[in-house]
């Protein structure tokens, strides 16, 4: 019998990498809700009390950097004027350019080598499905961003005072024959204010947060560590320095799929690291929800200006038929730039609701969709 424990990771809206990837998203959704067209590639800094952005955007779209910023960050829950990093009091400097006409060309349908919408640059993607949850996502991955979810809920909510915008949290599950049994250890660590001490929230997320996040998968004997270093109220930017596209395991399935290297937030969907990813998990969705298999795991690879993908692969890890599933993927999907903007309706400005806690497994997102077996026809 296989026994083994899995962990994975969930950090909240306000840990600095977050922050920079909110901005980030923030900036495309400002392009896009004025110009469907604009190419963007906007990478965030953030540390102490001041916020660079830079990268490359072309658009029609009149923007103003500062009011965008600002109003992130004020969403997010950092408006304390005594913090470094305040909403009001930040400085912002810019560093932005265009694309370079060379990819531009390349990604133009019209100026193709391909004569299609090729991709916006080489590289792998991943996407990954498994029946061990409703969601058909890993759930130590599930369970950790509901924790930290939870967290913000409540500190938004004012139902807890005390709790501050900076947090993290960690799932173990013990799995038998590959299948989830108990959650065996918790840790939460989560900014405070300083009149809040270590009993105090242990004893909110052994008695409240964890018990109403995690509903069945709860028990009193679950090891659990909160604050391990005794104290945490010195947190988000003004502690920590934060850069867009540093939590790439904890936006995408937790370390139990693959990852193709490739960040999300702040690139349009022209580019494939963000589109390409979004529609592998579509489609391994489709391979798990069809009955296909109980585990499924889709990889395209891309040549930068070309249309069609140099590589799709198909993986079921013997819990499946791998001929059929790929025979479904290659008869049913277009993997092709164009094709998948198209399908999953990506021109829009819908980005910012991505940004935290986790890109898949969250209802209402255009590749979190089963289809019924017709619709996926080609």
């Amino acid at each position: 019998m296989s026994r083994y424990i899995f962990s994975s990771e969930s950090v909240s809206e306000g840990h600095p990498d977050k922050v920079c990837d909110y901005i980030s998203d923030s900036v495309l959704d400002a392009c896009i809700e004025q110009d469907k067209d604009s190419r963007v590639a906007c990478e965030t800094l953030c540390k102490s009390d001041t916020v660079v952005l830079a990268g490359e955007i072309t658009t029609n779209a009149r923007l103003d950097f500062d009011r965008i910023v600002r109003q992130a960050v004020r969403e997010i829950g950092y408006t304390d004027p005594s913090e470094p990093f305040c909403d009001s009091t930040l400085k912002l400097l810019s560093l932005i350019t265009r694309q370079s006409q060379e990819i531009d060309q390349g990604v133009t349908a019209a100026t193709s080598q391909s004569g299609d919408q090729g991709a916006g640059d080489q590289g792998i993607m991943f996407g990954y499905a498994t029946d061990e949850s409703l969601e058909l996502m890993p759930l130590p991955l599930l369970l950790a961003h509901k924790l930290t979810k939870g967290l913000s809920e409540d500190r938004k909510a004012r139902r807890v005072t005390w709790l501050r915008p900076d947090s993290k949290s960690q799932v173990s599950v013990l799995y038998e024959n590959n299948t989830p049994k108990e959650v065996t250890a918790v840790v939460v660590s989560t900014q405070h204010t300083p009149d809040a001490d270590q009993r105090k929230i242990t004893e909110y997320v052994r008695e409240e947060l964890g018990p109403r996040v995690l509903a069945d998968w709860w028990r009193k004997d679950i090891t659990l560590y909160v604050n391990p270093t005794g104290s945490f109220t010195h947190g988000g930017p003004s502690a920590d320095a934060g850069v867009t596209g540093r939590k790439i395991i904890a936006d995408s399935y937790g370390g139990a799929g693959h990852h193709g290297g490739g960040a999300f937030s702040g690139k349009d969907p022209s580019k494939v690291d963000r589109s390409s990813a979004y529609f592998c998990r579509y489609v391994a969705k489709q391979v798990v929800a069809s009955g296909l298999a109980k585990k499924a795991e889709i990889q395209v690879g891309y040549a930068i200006g070309m249309a069609r993908p140099v590589s799709v692969k198909v993986e079921t890890f013997g819990t499946g038929d791998e001929q059929a599933a790929a025979e479904f993927v290659m008869n049913a999907f277009d993997f092709r730039p164009r094709a998948i903007i198209e399908r999953l309706d990506l021109l829009r400005p819908i980005y910012r609701t991505t940004t935290n806690y986790g890109h898949f497994g969250r209802p209402g997102l255009p590749w979190e969709t089963v289809e019924k077996p017709a619709a996926v026809a080609r």
